[in-house]
């Protein structure tokens, strides 16, 4: 991406220096009231205190490489440009974009939905409005999932900032109390549902950004739709188990969500991602 002279966004966070310590909850209980939170936005600081968690954050002597503060300058630039976007995107629907706010950390955050850690990837928090991201993560894409890229990086802020438009929209908050009436694996099919429009979002931003800044380049795109494809429910699960259990996605199929990131990337209408309203076989 051509990010040369773009600016910054002031709404970051850097909580790298801050190390979030819990008593009384081991790792497990971290990583599954993450889980919970993530796969259903239920807000999980109860859970937390009723486990006996208790909190303390203190601060540490942090020494940031110059890998890592490029990547923090990168996250910052993305941000503004979703700002940019979104605020144009609004106006034209009458609205007052409000942005979210980025919290850069490592290893372990408190969030207004609770604690988590980095196992839980990138997630976004409609309590407080916070789009939580530990850089390391983009490392992990690559060795894990072999997804590299500017581009694929930016998609992933992109994606969770997707979260936040829906957030300001009411859409996740009218899916969040579907999801609560709904058995699991029903529930399950309104999550994809968010997440795939997460996913439409993300490439209407990058259409728009694009518009305003010329910032895609030649492999850009190609980017995007690879680290769609393996962050797919059914991809991750052959993966990790050798077999899929399709009502246990959350996120949405490989294909689906390339699918939807596409079809944002070329449209860049607002109006065009719609995905509660097909069928759930033709999403």
């Amino acid at each position: 991406m051509n990010l040369e002279g773009r600016r910054e966004s002031k709404n970051v966070d850097d909580r790298r220096g801050k190390v979030t310590k819990t008593a009384g909850l081991g790792i497990g209980g971290l990583l599954i009231a993450g889980i919970i939170y993530l796969f259903t936005g239920t807000n999980v600081a109860p859970l937390v205190q009723q486990m006996g968690g208790r909190t303390e954050t203190v601060d540490t002597e942090y020494v940031a490489t110059a890998e890592e503060q490029e990547l923090a300058k990168f996250a910052s630039q993305i941000l503004a440009g979703t700002e940019d976007v979104w605020t144009a995107e609004f106006k034209k629907m009458g609205r007052t974009y409000k942005p979210p706010k980025l919290v850069l950390f490592k290893g372990a955050v408190q969030s207004g939905c609770g604690n988590a850690t980095s196992s839980t990837g990138p997630f976004y928090c409609s309590a407080d409005q916070c789009v939580y991201l530990d850089l390391e993560f983009f490392s992990s894409m690559y060795q894990q999932l072999g997804a590299d890229g500017d581009f694929a990086y930016a998609y992933v802020i992109a994606h969770e900032v997707g979260h936040h438009v829906q957030y300001l929209l009411g859409t996740l908050e009218e899916a969040h109390q579907q999801m609560s009436r709904l058995s699991k694996a029903e529930a399950n099919k309104i999550s994809v549902r968010l997440e795939l429009q997460a996913d439409y979002y993300a490439g209407v931003w990058a259409y728009h950004d694009n518009k305003m800044f010329n910032s895609l380049e030649d492999g850009d795109i190609e980017e995007g739709l690879h680290v769609a494809s393996v962050i797919g429910d059914d991809y991750l699960q052959k993966k990790a188990q050798g077999y899929t259990v399709p009502e246990s996605f959350n996120h949405g199929t490989s294909a689906q969500r390339s699918k939807w990131l596409k079809k944002g990337l070329s449209t860049g209408s607002v109006a065009g991602g719609d995905t509660f309203s097909p069928s759930y076989s033709n999403l």
